[in-house]
């Protein structure tokens, strides 16, 4: 883990920590199963942020002013969260057109973020493509 993103990970509370690390988890495991090698993990804004050569930078954070959720943000020059509406509705909260919001002490709908964060990952391949291939 990156120096920075790992200080990032320490400074949240501990449940927080553990819940935002399975999120770390899911997108390495999501990027693995469609042969992503090349994740990059940094900090952007302050929040841990993972992006591949074929795609688009996916971010996550939990605020203190919103204690109860965190958010997973995408690209807003992109059609990524408009496609996840289109193709998830009310599965999930979203924030504009640049994160899906998630509560806390809620069960994540597990199947659909795998799929919104593996056409994040692929994002520049998708792009082209009604509902980016959904």
């Amino acid at each position: 883990m990156d120096l920075s993103v790992k200080q990032k990970f320490e400074a949240y509370p501990e449940n927080i920590r553990i819940l935002l690390e399975s999120i770390r988890d899911l997108i390495f495991s999501v990027a693995k199963q469609e042969g992503i090698l090349d994740i990059t993990e940094t900090l952007k804004w302050g929040e841990p942020s993972y992006v591949s050569k074929i795609g688009s930078t996916i971010r996550f954070d939990w605020k203190v002013k919103h204690p109860e959720q965190f958010c997973i943000y995408f690209n807003c020059k992109t059609s990524l969260v408009d496609t996840f509406k289109e193709i998830y509705g009310d599965t999930f909260i979203y924030e504009g057109n640049r994160a899906i919001v998630l509560k806390i002490n809620e069960d994540i709908p597990l199947e659909a973020l795998i799929h919104c964060i593996s056409m994040s990952l692929r994002y520049k391949k998708l792009k082209h493509l009604n509902l980016l291939g959904a």
